[in-house]
């Protein structure tokens, strides 16, 4: 998920995990963006967002985060509030 060579694949990626929205998708994207530097959160962020303000119903990733806030692994904890704070963001 973090091509170091292509981020359109960060950003597919994160598109299409935010799409599926459930609670392993969204892990998976609160694991990279605790990894992520700041060039590929900011891919992540758009896949995440491209996903959230599109056309389609989009899931609820903002309650899956919710979840995910409390779970065991820190990276997961850390990475699915930052992934939190930019739906609240996008929502506002």
């Amino acid at each position: 998920m973090l091509d170091v060579e292509d981020t359109a694949v960060t950003r597919w990626t994160a598109e299409a995990l935010a799409r599926v929205g459930t609670v392993a998708a969204v892990r998976l994207i609160a694991l990279a963006v605790a990894e992520a530097d700041d060039n590929h959160a900011d891919w992540l962020q758009t896949g995440v967002r491209d996903v959230l303000v599109g056309p389609e119903s989009a899931p609820d990733v903002a309650a899956v985060c919710g979840q995910l806030a409390h779970h065991p692994e820190e990276a997961v904890r850390r990475g699915s509030l930052e992934v939190w704070a930019w739906v609240d963001d996008m929502l506002m």
